[in-house]
């Protein structure tokens, strides 16, 4: 049987914590349906946590916490249809690792590589792309574990409904177990990062984005700089150029984690110092290019801990939140140390994404965790709002199920299937009865009937 322990939890950037009756860590499938079973009989709730790298209380739960760190299995590679299938609790790193020994890829990734498998996509887990979206977007298939210990594999042909739902489940349709990942032929992409001012990204934006394949960049505030990012694949069989391991280590270990934290530190002391930082830290920025395997491009070291809010807004909204943001900023009196990010990715058909039905810009906005950061990201949220912006569903935000039900066409839809899967709430918690509305008969605990 799955080993069990009673042990607190806490998340990786310390906004969510939970104390659960238990911890579970499931080694295999089998073993994960027993947990479920097992909490359903004693009226518990359920949820399953991952690398904790979620902003939120998603999570959380004083019922039974299931951590999928024992379900990290590769379990299928079909390179020939590029297809592969691993357990859930398989952390992206490791899944890049497996895809490179067999010569795969995924199309599109995040910049971050720490999330589980099952947790990047349940939260919609993105990263920048002309053409391609989000982790979501290149699932083939899911099988999950429901409320009441049923296992349900589904696909666009087996349970498309479910389907559309469950990639973007946030856990409220059960506890992921196994994903089917499509893939292509491993491929090296040239990076080209470039300092640019911010008017003349605004005014060639439609040109940055349709002539790369991958483009986003970073705005510092209180400064009119910003550091731009393209990555374009180079044909089969282009030999990888990396940067020298010196400069790679200077770049983005030392510069981007080291310096940047003491950076930080020297902010929290002292605030007033802020606008001058970023200054001399965007003017010191010097353009490079560099060619590497796809999944080295995409993703780097994120070691200084922070907390994050995130918006998707139409493509064309874009000028519009980024000057209300910069407005506020320049009147507000807060001193902002972390660059804002934005990027970019097409419509999809995944009920929650928050690119569904429109092709998006996203803006997060960052805050050092030693740093407030509430009245920053609700101004934010609030120019966003205004825009019709889509909060990321693993950041922080404050809307209810009410109001992102007039953002998400199928909200409905997805809440009268989690009232089918999960009619005793057993896979709820606050956090999802906040933005999904309530779920079960009566009035019921997190913990328990």
């Amino acid at each position: 049987m799955t080993a069990a322990e009673t042990t607190g939890w806490s998340n990786w950037a310390g906004t969510a914590s939970a104390s659960p009756r238990r911890t579970a860590r499931p080694r295999d499938v089998d073993e994960l349906v027993s947990v479920v079973r097992g909490a359903a009989d004693e009226g518990l709730t359920v949820k399953a946590v991952g690398a904790g790298h979620s902003f939120t209380s998603i999570a959380a739960t004083d019922g039974v916490l299931v951590r999928m760190d024992g379900l990290d299995a590769p379990v299928r590679v079909d390179a020939a249809r590029g297809l592969v299938t691993v357990e859930a609790g398989m952390r992206l790193s490791r899944l890049n690792q497996v895809l490179d020994a067999h010569g795969l890829a995924l199309t599109n990734l995040g910049d971050i590589d720490v999330q589980t498998v099952s947790g990047a996509i349940s939260t919609g887990t993105h990263g920048t792309g002309r053409s391609s979206g989000s982790l979501a977007e290149q699932v083939h298939a899911l099988e999950l574990v429901t409320a009441d210990g049923r296992l349900l594999r589904c696909s666009a042909e087996e349970r498309p409904e479910l389907f559309a739902a469950a990639r973007i489940g946030l856990g409220a349709l059960g506890l992921i177990s196994r994903v089917t990942l499509r893939c292509e032929p491993a491929f090296t992409l040239h990076a080209l990062e470039t300092p640019m001012p911010l008017d003349r990204v605004l005014d060639g934006l439609d040109q940055l984005v349709s002539q790369n394949e991958h483009f986003e960049f970073y705005w510092f505030p209180h400064t009119t700089r910003t550091l731009t990012k393209r990555n374009n694949r180079l044909p089969a069989g282009a030999r990888s150029r990396p940067l020298h391991r010196v400069r790679a280590w200077l770049d983005d270990e030392f510069l981007s984690n080291t310096l940047f934290e003491g950076v930080n530190r020297v902010a929290a002391a002292r605030p007033s110092l802020v606008p001058g930082l970023n200054a001399v830290s965007c003017r010191a920025l010097s353009s490079r290019g560099y060619t590497a395997p796809s999944h080295r491009v995409f993703t780097a070291p994120r070691r200084v801990v922070f907390r994050e809010t995130e918006y998707a807004v139409p493509r064309a909204a874009l000028p519009e939140l980024l000057a209300g943001v910069r407005s506020w900023v320049d009147r507000s009196g807060e001193r902002i140390p972390f660059p804002v990010e934005v990027r970019f990715t097409p419509a999809d058909d995944v009920w929650l994404s928050t690119a569904y039905g429109r092709e998006s810009a996203y803006v997060a906005v960052h805050q050092y965790h030693r740093l407030p950061y509430e009245r920053y990201f609700r101004a934010v949220a609030g120019i966003a709002d205004a825009l019709g912006g889509r909060p990321h569903w693993g950041k922080l935000h404050w809307l209810d199920a009410e109001r992102l039900r007039e953002l998400h066409p199928r909200l409905d839809d997805f809440c009268r299937l989690r009232a089918e899967l999960d009619p005793e709430g057993r896979l709820s918690n606050p956090y999802l009865d906040r933005v999904l509305g309530p779920v079960g008969p009566g009035t019921r605990t997190n913990g328990g009937s």
